[in-house]
């Protein structure tokens, strides 16, 4: 008699066809193609994950320039300050500031040490 394993190699294609649902076509239902669409599915995960945290970074980045701009600054003029200053904040905070507490910001620049435009005017 030939052993198959079939209770466990059922489970395992049930497995990856409960992971491509919702894919496009034979992606989500014949079974090779399955594995190609989950193999891909992951990969591009793994990239978006890492990309993630790049753009994150930028969007702070252009609110704090934003808000730096509005108190007539520059953002490396500003960070340059912060960190002469010891002011120890990451872009996330800084951004969240920036966006919810304009006053707290303005505190911010004043205290890096930064000289605004429009103080100069």
């Amino acid at each position: 008699m030939r052993v198959t394993n079939s209770p466990a190699s059922r489970k395992r294609r049930r497995r990856a066809l409960d992971r491509a649902k919702g894919f496009y076509g034979a992606r989500s239902k014949r079974i090779r193609t399955v594995y190609d669409a989950i193999d891909k599915a992951d990969a591009h995960a793994y990239v978006g994950r890492k990309q993630k945290k790049r753009q994150y970074r930028r969007l702070w980045t252009v609110r704090i320039n934003a808000a730096c701009r509005m108190n007539g600054t520059t953002y490396s003029v500003f960070m340059n300050g912060l960190k002469k200053a010891n002011i120890d904040l990451n872009r996330k905070v800084l951004a969240d500031i920036a966006a919810r507490d304009p006053e707290a910001f303005k505190a911010l620049i004043e205290k890096s040490g930064v000289k605004t435009a429009v103080a100069a005017n």
